[in-house]
């Protein structure tokens, strides 16, 4: 479920895809001076958006570094640190480690067994950090499990549950803007969830594994009805955003809010497209 939060570049600015980049590159680097080399794979795009978000939000103090890497190793390239990226570099063990879990139980991956146990020992360090919202994002991804485990086609029940999961994560803090921090995430991550079924119906079908569009699958509207719900779930996401009194990064997560999360979608949909002919 990793992969759909991202900017649409052609549509920024050279300076701000600069920007957005040396977040990139210093949650990377967090990763690694945090839970070591191999948490660097868990590097994903939706937790830097949480990066930006929480950056913009709370201000915090921003230490900028210039430096080559395994990626980058010829030209030094900007890294942005703080305690926000830290939170972030942490949630994303958190989800990394459930996901492993997910592609264990749904499809027997090895691979993701092994990084599972891999990260253990960070996710046991974040979790003793943040217990309360570790374990209640552990229930609600357990719940999923369970849904899927029934083959539930309930749609709107279904994906609040990961909805609840990205609102906890988007909630840094107990604080004025819990709320809408929280709906914010709680939109994003029904949007992810649903994007995420809808590129997979056919692999899934194919396989026999669950999706909860099997059934809206085999109607005719069935991607102008997609495209109606996941407008009305990032709709949602951008009113929340626009409450928050954000102007650091803010045009960068309008980028990725108004049309990065599209440009997946696009991407998707051309794809069953050209499947279809």
């Amino acid at each position: 479920m990793f992969g759909y939060v991202v900017v649409n570049k052609p549509e920024m600015k050279f300076k701000e895809f600069d920007l957005y980049h040396s977040y990139y590159c210093g949650l990377c680097k967090t990763l690694k001076n945090r839970f070591g080399l191999r948490a660097q794979v868990s590097l994903n795009f939706d937790m830097n958006f949480l990066a930006l978000l929480l950056t913009g939000l709370y201000e915090p103090e921003t230490e900028l570094k210039y430096e080559r890497c395994i990626m980058h190793p010829l030209k030094k390239h900007q890294e942005r640190y703080n305690q926000c990226v830290d939170y972030a570099a942490k949630m994303t063990i958190v989800l990394t480690y459930f996901k492993c879990e997910d592609d264990w139980l749904d499809e027997r991956k090895v691979s993701r067994q092994t990084y599972k146990k891999i990260i253990k020992k960070a996710y046991n360090k974040v979790k003793k950090e943040y217990p309360d919202k570790v374990n209640r994002i552990e229930l609600c991804l357990h719940k999923i499990n369970d849904y899927e485990k029934q083959g539930l086609d309930n749609l709107d029940e279904v994906s609040k549950y990961f909805g609840e999961v990205m609102g906890l994560i988007c909630a840094y803090k107990d604080d004025e803007w819990y709320d809408e921090l929280y709906e914010l995430g709680f939109y994003l991550g029904r949007f992810i969830y649903f994007i995420d079924a809808y590129e997979d119906i056919e692999d899934d079908l194919k396989k026999g594994n669950y999706n909860p569009l099997k059934k809206m699958y085999q109607t005719k509207q069935f991607d102008e009805r997609c495209k109606d719900i996941l407008e009305l779930m990032i709709s949602e996401a951008t009113m929340a955003f626009e409450r928050l009194p954000i102007i650091e990064n803010a045009e960068i997560i309008r980028n990725i809010l108004y049309s990065g999360v599209w440009t997946k979608y696009e991407l998707i949909k051309k794809k069953r497209m050209e499947g279809r002919k």
